[in-house]
């Protein structure tokens, strides 16, 4: 019982560490794992296995967000044009700040109907009487054949 307490408490004073050197590296992961001397495995197994920890790492990467946004605008601030694009084609979509046409699937489906034309008519009217030739010969043939067998009948 001793010893699952003791693993209990370094697994949390290990995400302890990570959360902070998390925060001092502004959310880069691989920094801060080298920070709390963590493995990334390690860190991505926390995160997949406590929804607390992954809750705290969500907030440190909002704060992280945060801090890059001031940036930005401090540099707008400041006359920065190629921020101020920036913040315009990344923020500003809706108002049409794009370079790019940006196309939306809306789910609908388009169909066409192809028109079917028949054949011509001297080529249908021959084949037609090709058709009917061949089955009066049918007939023919089953008539002489049914004949034969009432003769033998006899």
């Amino acid at each position: 019982m001793y010893f699952c307490k003791v693993k209990t408490n370094k697994k949390e004073h290990t995400k302890k560490a990570l959360l902070t050197a998390l925060e001092k590296s502004l959310g880069v992961v691989t920094s801060a794992c080298k920070i709390a001397k963590v493995g990334r495995t390690t860190f991505y197994q926390y995160l997949k296995e406590d929804e607390e920890f992954a809750k705290k790492v969500k907030d440190i990467e909002n704060i992280a967000l945060d801090f890059a946004e001031s940036q930005l605008h401090k540099q707008i601030s400041e006359g920065n044009t190629t921020a101020t694009i920036f913040l315009l084609k990344t923020k500003g979509k809706k108002r049409g700040y794009i370079e790019r046409q940006e196309i939306q699937h809306d789910g609908s489906i388009k169909s066409t109907l192809i028109e079917w034309k028949p054949p011509q008519e001297e080529k249908l009217s021959k084949d037609a009487t090709d058709n009917s030739t061949t089955l009066s010969n049918q007939k023919k043939d089953s008539k002489s054949i049914k004949e034969e067998q009432d003769q033998e009948k006899q």
